[in-house]
């Protein structure tokens, strides 16, 4: 029962977190609004906690041995590739990340939304985000295979 809950979690932060940073970069994209901002902030607090979750289910699959064996996930280039992915994403999100907090900070101290999202940052968050979403759904390709046994010598 573990091993499906565990499988359920991941896939259900895979959905969140593709309509989260959709939601993000599209928010990001409107016209500078209190509002646009606010659902991006929401958009954003979703993104990270699917990433957490998606972090720690895939962690405890891969260490855990519940499923394959962790041999199998560190042999398997398909994996790797996964991996790639994966980091990609965490590299693109660094400024994003940083620089959506430190716009919360300011706007709950009231900076104005238009100021904050004027300045292009906005944009280059919003194109980050959508360019996020695409490594995501390369990622699911990737697993897809790696699930089919591509890399492991059976596929």
């Amino acid at each position: 029962m573990l091993r499906i809950t565990l499988a359920g979690l991941h896939l259900i932060a895979l959905g969140l977190g593709l309509g989260a940073v959709l939601a993000r970069g599209t928010a990001l994209r409107e016209s500078a609004s209190n509002a646009a901002l606010r659902r991006a902030f929401r958009s954003d607090t979703t993104w990270g906690i699917a990433a957490l979750l998606w972090i720690v289910t895939g962690v405890w699959r891969v260490v855990s041995g519940i499923e394959k064996p962790t041999a199998y996930y560190l042999a398997n280039p398909a994996f790797h590739a996964k991996m790639g992915l994966f980091l990609a994403i965490l590299v693109l999100e660094a400024w994003p990340m940083v620089t959506l907090m430190r716009w919360r900070r300011n706007f709950s101290a009231g900076e104005s939304a238009e100021r904050l999202m004027t300045r292009g940052a906005g944009r280059r968050i919003a194109t980050i985000s959508h360019i996020e979403a695409l490594l995501v759904v390369a990622m699911v390709f990737v697993a897809v295979a790696m699930a089919r046994g591509f890399g492991s010598g059976h596929g």
